[in-house]
C-alpha cells in the first residue's frame, strides 16, 4: 500500500494527482497558475498564490506584540542582553515549532481540530487553540477600535491630546509649558515661600502632586471616561461602540471568501508594520536625548542574564510573535497546495 492509500484510510485529503506517475521534470504544478475551479480542496478553498502565503506568514508573525511588547521589554530586560536569550529561544524553539506545524497544517489540509485525528487523544488541543485565538481576536479587535478612534480623531489641525484647556481636562493637567513655567518658578523661591505653597497647594482643589499630561487625560477621561469605580457603571461611549463595530465589519469583509480575500488583503497588512516601524524610527531617533536611549539599547547589562524572568519573557515574547499552538498556523497552512510526485517506474 502506498503513502496516498495510507493517508486517504487515515481520512487526510489527498491530492488528485497523487496517483499518477510522472517525473519530476515532467510536473506541471504550479501554485501561480490555479484557479478557484482548480482548487485541491474545494469546501475549504487554496490560497491564490505562493506570495499570498508568504505574506499571510509574515503578517501572523509581525504584529502588535513586536511594535509594543518588544521595546518593553528590551527595557525591562537589561538592554541588548535580552537579544541574547531571544535569539537562543527564537531558533531552538520558535522556528522549529513554527515550520513544523506549516508542515503538518500542509500535509493534513485541515483544521487545528479535525487535524488532531492523527492522535485523537490531543483532540482537546485542538479545542483549546480555537479558544485561545477568539479570546486574542476579541481583545485585538478592541485595541483596533481605540486605533480607529484616534485616527478618526486627528483629523484636525491640532490633535485634541496635544495641550491642555479641553472639557474633560481637569486641575491636574499638566503640559510641558506650564510645567516648566512652575519649575522656573519655585526654583527661585526660599524655604518660608515654599512651605507657605505647600499648605495652599494641600487646601486646594487642585493636587499638583497628581498632575498629569494632556493625553493621559484625553484617555482616561475623553476615550475611556473611566468611572470611579466598580460600583459606578458609568455611560456607554458610543464612539467607542461605533469603532469596534466598524473594526468588526473589516474583518468580515477580510475573511468574506476565506483565503481567496484574506490573501489579497496581507499584501497592505503585512507590509504596513514595516513602513509603522520605520517612521517610529525616524521619529525617535530625531527627538531630544534619543542618544541617550539608543546607548542604553547598545549597552547590556549582562548581570540580567542570570535572571531566569528574563529568560521567560523572552520564551513568552516568541510565542506571542510567532504564534506556535494558536492554531492561526495550521490553519493558513491547510490551504497551500501538496504536489505529489510519484516515482517514474522503470520497465
Amino acid at each position: 500500500m502506498g503513502d496516498v492509500d495510507k493517508a486517504r484510510e487515515a481520512g487526510y485529503p489527498s491530492n488528485s494527482n497523487a496517483g499518477s506517475q510522472y517525473s519530476v521534470g515532467d510536473s506541471k504544478a504550479s501554485l501561480a497558475h490555479t484557479t478557484d475551479s482548480e482548487d485541491e480542496n474545494p469546501d475549504r478553498g487554496n490560497w491564490s498564490g505562493r506570495l499570498d502565503f508568504l505574506l499571510s506568514c509574515i503578517g501572523f508573525a509581525v504584529g502588535l506584540g513586536n511594535v509594543w511588547r518588544f521595546p518593553y521589554l528590551c527595557y525591562r530586560n537589561g538592554g541588548g542582553a535580552f537579544l541574547i536569550p531571544y535569539a537562543l529561544m527564537l531558533f531552538l524553539a520558535g522556528l522549529p515549532l513554527f515550520f513544523m506545524e506549516l508542515a503538518f497544517g500542509q500535509y493534513a489540509s485541515l483544521g487545528p481540530i479535525t487535524i488532531w485525528k492523527v492522535s485523537p487523544i490531543f483532540k482537546g488541543l485542538g479545542y483549546g487553540m480555537i479558544i485561545i485565538s477568539g479570546l486574542v481576536c476579541i481583545y485585538y479587535n478592541v485595541i483596533i477600535a481605540y486605533t480607529l478612534f484616534f485616527l478618526f480623531s486627528s483629523f484636525t489641525s491640532e490633535v485634541p491630546w496635544a495641550k491642555c484647556g479641553q472639557t474633560w481636562n481637569t486641575c491636574n493637567c499638566t503640559d510641558r509649558t506650564r510645567k516648566a513655567a512652575t519649575v522656573n518658578a519655585t526654583m527661585g523661591l526660599n524655604s518660608t515661600i515654599m512651605s507657605a505653597l505647600n499648605k495652599t497647594m494641600n487646601s486646594s482643589a487642585c493636587e499638583y502632586y497628581k498632575a498629569k499630561t494632556p493625553s493621559e487625560e484625553y484617555w482616561e477621561r475623553h476615550v475611556l471616561d473611566i468611572s470611579s469605580g466598580l460600583d459606578e457603571a458609568g455611560s456607554l461611549r458610543w464612539e467607542l461602540a461605533g469603532t469596534l463595530l466598524l473594526a468588526w465589519i473589516i474583518v468580515f469583509l477580510c475573511l468574506a471568501k476565506g483565503v481567496k480575500s484574506s490573501g489579497k488583503v496581507v499584501y497592505f497588512t503585512a507590509t504596513f508594520p514595516y513602513v509603522v516601524l520605520f517612521i517610529l524610527l525616524i521619529r525617535g531617533v530625531t527627538l531630544e536625548g534619543s542618544w541617550k536611549g539608543i546607548e542604553f539599547y547598545l549597552t547590556p547589562d549582562w548581570n540580567r542574564l542570570t535572571d531566569a524572568k528574563v529568560w521567560l519573557d523572552a520564551a513568552v515574547q516568541i510565542f506571542y510573535s510567532l504564534g506556535p499552538a494558536w492554531g492561526g498556523l495550521i490553519t493558513m497552512a491547510s490551504s497551500t497546495y501538496i504536489t505529489c510526485i510519484s516515482p517514474v517506474e522503470m520497465p
